[in-house]
């Protein structure tokens, strides 16, 4: 097993680096470099034609910087991770062909890392006793999944969003009400300010099953905002009353899923898990039932630390990537099992 992996994430709009460095069991962060592209907020968006050029400026900086954060020479470094989706194409394929660049130039191991399962290892960065099975919500600006988990490297899907992603939700209700991109941090910060009786917006498919949609809630505040005689006014009781129904949507899946399996840990991940009040809301409602494992804000936004920590499993698995490896926006998320699975905990005690 690798000592040292240097990961690489350019997934969406972060340049990212990181280098790992331990035992086969331990691994500990050494370095991690995030650079935002603060340009996609004069359009509101990612524009993905600027996002892969700035990509393609940055990474030899970023990297260089993280392995001098870290301490280490290149030449120490025995294999490279690099997120090989899903994403936006023109961005993934900076960061694959520089990793298998630098992988085939220096001779060293090359493994391709599924961003979300990037996602579902980053608690365990802070939290190296964090073990299967567990629940994990998964949520960010293109993903809203939830997971069943019996052991690392094995999935279960037992539900995900039919339409839009959370994180895009958040995104556009935003957008609606003039607070720029991006509109997670924002709508939380002005929610704080909002009465929760002002408006009442709908939980779609909250008591039912696993599966996700926000799209009908996005309507419903499309109208609402079109119908506010003083929107400057209402803003911070729209963003207050779309932020519960939300969070209120997700956490009762996840309570319903910690019930299903009877596991003791439920993990949330992705950008949207950086939301304060959506991981008190969790621990609040699972107490007693289950702990809530989530990490730190800067390794829930997209970053190579959460790369190099699935790779790190991938490699220890004797895993490789070899020189066609390629960036896939659709990639599927690597040992997912079919949901029907007879030996799924939630097959069993839902029929």
């Amino acid at each position: 097993m690798a000592d040292v992996v240097l990961g690489i994430e350019t997934s969406c709009d972060e340049t990212s680096a990181a280098v790992l460095v331990g035992d086969r069991r331990r691994p500990e962060l050494a370095g991690l470099v995030i650079l935002s592209q603060d340009v996609h907020k004069v359009f509101g968006g990612v524009v993905p034609e600027l996002a892969s050029r700035a990509h393609l400026g940055a990474l030899p900086a970023v990297v260089e910087r993280a392995l001098a954060e870290a301490g280490v020479a290149w030449s120490a470094v025995d294999a490279v991770a690099v997120t090989q989706g899903p994403g936006l194409v023109g961005a993934l394929l900076v960061g694959v062909v520089y990793a298998k660049a630098l992988a085939y130039a220096g001779d060293r191991k090359l493994i391709g890392v599924h961003h979300m399962e990037g996602h579902l290892f980053a608690p365990a960065l802070e939290d190296p006793d964090l073990a299967p099975p567990f629940v994990a919500l998964l949520v960010s600006g293109g993903h809203t999944l939830l997971l069943d988990v019996p052991a690392w490297g094995r999935y279960r899907l037992l539900g995900a969003t039919r339409d839009d992603a959370a994180g895009e939700a958040f995104d556009k209700v935003a957008s609606l009400l003039e607070l720029g991109y991006p509109g997670g941090p924002a709508i939380e910060r002005l929610a704080a300010q909002g009465d929760p009786e002002r408006f009442a917006f709908p939980r779609p498919m909250r008591d039912d099953g696993y599966e996700f949609s926000f799209s009908g809630l996005k309507t419903a505040v499309l109208r609402a905002v079109r119908a506010s005689d003083d929107i400057a006014r209402d803003r911070p009781h729209v963003a207050r009353s779309f932020q519960d129904a939300v969070l209120d949507v997700l956490v009762t899946k996840l309570e319903r899923a910690v019930r299903a399996t009877g596991y003791r840990t439920a993990v949330l991940g992705g950008g949207v898990a950086c939301n304060r009040t959506l991981v008190e809301l969790a621990a609040r409602r699972l107490a007693g039932n289950a702990r809530v494992a989530v990490a730190s804000p800067r390794l829930n936004t997209d970053n190579a630390a959460m790369i190099a920590r699935a790779g790190w499993h991938r490699l220890a698995l004797g895993e490789r990537s070899d020189w066609t490896l390629d960036a896939r926006a659709d990639l599927p998320l690597p040992g997912l099992e079919p949901a029907d699975n007879p030996q799924s905990a939630i097959h069993k005690q839902s029929r």
